[in-house]
């Protein structure tokens, strides 16, 4: 009765783009090579106030924070998302205010306590 249960779950659940973990690292290894590819162009095209070097240590620091992810259906949603993220950006569909508060959220952190809030603010 229990494999039955089990089978029925592991039915459902359908991977979204990937089949294998193979196939998921490469998509991730080309998405961050796409990104990696269109940074000197963005910070061109959006002039951005920092080097080339420091939005690709960025970019590194953004995939580096997901590594612990092992489902392979929510590396594939975040590949989805990033990929129309980069559309958007590429596109220039999303304007510079959007792409400037992004970066803001990058090197300057959140206030973590109630002090540092209430100095900067913020409720």
């Amino acid at each position: 009765m229990t494999s039955e249960a089990s089978r029925r779950v592991l039915k459902k659940a359908k991977t979204i783009l990937s089949l294998d973990r193979r196939e998921t690292r490469r998509h991730v290894i080309s998405l961050y090579k796409s990104w990696s590819r269109q940074i000197p162009y963005i910070v061109q095209h959006y002039d951005l106030p920092f080097m080339e070097k420091v939005y690709r240590q960025k970019l590194r620091e953004e995939f580096t924070k997901h590594k612990c992810i092992d489902d392979i259906r929510i590396i594939d949603m975040l590949v989805i998302k990033s990929h129309m993220d980069l559309k958007e950006i590429i596109e220039n569909w999303s304007p510079k205010k959007v792409l400037a508060q992004h970066m803001k959220e990058w090197f300057e952190p959140k206030p973590k306590n109630f002090v540092s809030r209430f100095l900067q603010g913020k409720d």
